[in-house]
């Protein structure tokens, strides 16, 4: 039981990942190992993770977000109305393309590297975006578990992408609503499942009380 510790401790939601899944990652995105071969190598990758975290005696157990491309680009393949797309493809259609150049230029890694979900149509679920995780992940330990979700701030900024986002809504608000009936169906069918703890993830948040360009585009 963890009802009489002063504090609980637990670990933010994603974890290192090895070379083999990495390896694993890079195959799938390219196409040349099936979806079933990844999950497994990932599931084998979460069940090392649950070790570690059992040894270090930690209370609330995460999953580590193995089977996810990253901590939020995974939604593409719950959501509709989604598209992947990497930064260098959004280059086209972004409001200020000279900012969006420095932007890039400012980066550590390619743009074409990095994937970002964005609303080109009517948002709903097409499939639930984290029940399998926790069932997967409770199926491991006794212990208390945690989901990670993106939260509605950091997905309504990075999803926007006005060219595209426009045919759908008419504006960020709109979209927003739809964003925030997902995640709360979504966190209403882990707590009925019995999920212990939902993180929502909104490090885009930082923004706003630690720089003064609140207004720049920012793609995570």
């Amino acid at each position: 039981m963890i009802d009489n510790k002063p504090f609980l401790t637990t670990q933010v939601g994603s974890w290192p990942r090895s070379r083999h899944m990495l390896k694993s990652l890079r195959g799938y995105q390219k196409g040349t190992i099936s979806k079933g071969d990844y999950l497994t190598v990932a599931e084998d990758e979460i069940r090392r993770t649950v070790e570690l975290q059992e040894k270090a005696d930690l209370d609330i157990l995460v999953d580590g977000e193995h089977r996810r491309e990253s901590f939020y680009a995974f939604i593409t393949e719950k959501v509709k109305g989604t598209k992947l797309m990497s930064l260098a493809d959004m280059l086209d259609y972004v409001e200020d393309k000279a900012e969006f150049e420095e932007m890039l230029r400012t980066m550590d890694m390619p743009a074409s590297a990095v994937k970002n979900p964005t609303c080109v149509g009517k948002l709903s679920r097409r499939d639930a975006l984290a029940l399998d995780d926790y069932l997967f992940l409770k199926s491991l330990t006794k212990k208390p578990v945690k989901i990670t979700l993106p939260g509605p701030y950091l997905l309504t900024r990075s999803m926007w992408v006005s060219a595209l986002t426009r045919k759908a809504y008419r504006s960020h608000k709109k979209m927003a609503d739809d964003i925030v009936k997902i995640l709360r169906e979504e966190l209403i069918d882990l707590r009925d499942a019995g999920c212990d703890f939902v993180q929502f993830d909104e490090p885009v948040l930082t923004e706003l009380t630690m720089s003064e360009e609140c207004e720049r585009r920012t793609f995570m």
